[in-house]
């Protein structure tokens, strides 16, 4: 009678270590996140930069009330009392690259276009960054005009705005891989600000994660009569711009059309904010940008970095790139006025929960190996990554814009899906650590013969 007792209680002994031994899904830290995000101190930071009258590329320099050098000198005091808070935590300097009249028309002098960064090392992966960034800069209806008013309420100072509020928020905890706040300059004249960033992050040797560029995140009344507290819009691009042409002659064969890093971590940013702010509406629009126009993480895919642009889904235009003026009883401008500070608040929010959850997660496996042509099974391989407790297996049929099945594996280097075919599902494969958190999907890179 011993005997079946005993293996009874082997048997449940075993399943429940199993259990424990599969991370947990949901990290408490991520609804206190939320939580701090401040609309109050959003809306401050938004009033005093708007109040410097225009932050064009090239208005005064020297005042300390009036021109984007009040505006940066502004932003890198704050960053550096948000360092201050939590003993040093923030490295915050300046990063700068002259632009010339013959770089482009919107450039009616030489000057230095220039970035504020603050960077909150990882404990474990220093050299591995997720970055969120906003725009100093803001302009009139002439990009070139920079001595008239020009506040930029919305466009960009809610983004900056709130890249400022996450690094008040986030600089709380300390986190694996390493987290940049960055304020960039020169984007009405061209993007020069991200482009030098970009370019600055590859002679440095950065293992870029990502780029969350912020770019008007406060309006919920849109020109079309539209409004939406909830929405808003993650634009990706579906490959990286420097792919090679093997790499897209292979797309004809193998698939991944829409499985570039960049649309990876698009994915990302849905899932975790259905995951923890169920609220809301995030949109997934398959274009770099809107029609025909350009933002800050351009230049950074233009180098093959993975990066999105997070910003509301309800656009007013009357209120973009306009002098202050009123015609026809339309008013015009991008003034404090037209900012809903809770909605950039959750903005905010969305930026913090996945910034926070990718600097805890392991390193995303480099490749990732599939077999099962002319074969009933997918076979999975991937190379294993320093800090990964354990693997999930993501599929969706090829239609669908997210990954809407998943295995946790546990921790080995390759698996089969019996009685799943190859050709019907599109795959990839995320670490995992020790506290649930994931890396990016992977899509797979390699085949297995």
């Amino acid at each position: 009678m011993k005997y079946p007792f005993t293996l009874a209680f082997l048997c449940c002994f075993t399943a429940l270590f199993a259990q424990n031994n599969v991370p947990s899904e949901t990290d408490l830290r991520i609804y206190s996140i939320i939580d701090a995000v401040s609309a109050d101190r959003i809306e401050n930071d938004v009033r005093t930069l708007a109040g410097f009258g225009t932050r064009n590329t090239f208005s005064d320099t020297l005042s300390d009330t009036r021109g984007i050098g009040a505006a940066r000198r502004f932003i890198k005091a704050d960053f550096e009392k948000t360092s201050e808070n939590c003993g040093d935590c923030l490295e915050v300097f300046y990063q700068k690259d002259l632009v010339t009249p013959s770089m482009g028309s919107r450039i009616p002098k030489q000057t230095y276009v220039v970035n504020v960064v603050a960077i909150q090392r990882g404990t474990k992966y220093p050299n591995r960054f997720i970055i969120m960034s906003g725009d100093i800069d803001s302009r009139a209806s002439d990009a070139t005009d920079f001595t008239t008013d020009a506040p930029g309420a919305n466009d960009n100072a809610s983004g900056m705005a709130g890249t400022m509020e996450a690094a008040r928020v986030l600089s709380k905890y300390k986190f694996e891989n390493s987290i940049i706040y960055v304020g960039l300059s020169g984007e009405e004249q061209g993007l020069f600000g991200g482009k030098g960033l970009a370019e600055y992050a590859t002679a440095q040797g950065w293992d870029i994660i990502g780029i969350l560029n912020n770019d008007m995140i406060g309006n919920i009344k849109g020109v079309d009569g539209v409004i939406s507290n909830r929405d808003f819009r993650i634009f990706s691009e579906p490959v990286p711009a420097n792919e090679t042409e093997n790499q897209r002659r292979a797309r004809r064969f193998y698939g991944g059309e829409v499985d570039g890093n960049s649309r990876q971590l698009a994915r990302y940013v849905h899932k975790n904010v259905k995951d923890y702010m169920p609220e809301m509406n995030p949109m997934m629009i398959y274009r770099l940008d809107r029609f025909g126009r350009g933002g800050h993480h351009r230049p950074f895919n233009d180098l093959g970095f993975a990066g999105i642009r997070i910003m509301e889904a309800h656009e007013n235009y009357t209120q973009q790139h306009q002098d202050i003026r009123t015609e026809d009883g339309i008013a015009y401008g991008d003034v404090v006025e037209h900012v809903n500070f809770p909605y950039a608040a959750k903005l905010t929010a969305v930026n913090a929960i996945n910034l926070a959850s990718l600097a805890w997660a392991p390193p995303a496996p480099e490749t990732v190996e599939i077999g099962g042509i002319v074969e009933a099974d997918v076979k999975l391989k991937w190379s294993k990554v320093d800090g990964a407790f354990g693997y999930k297996i993501y599929w969706r049929d090829t239609t669908s814009p997210t990954w809407d099945h998943s295995r946790y594996v546990g921790d080995v280097s390759e698996i089969t899906l019996d009685g799943i075919v190859i050709d019907n599902s599109f795959f990839g494969v995320a670490a995992v650590g020790a506290n649930g958190h994931e890396s990016v999907v992977v899509f797979p890179n390699a085949i297995m013969r």
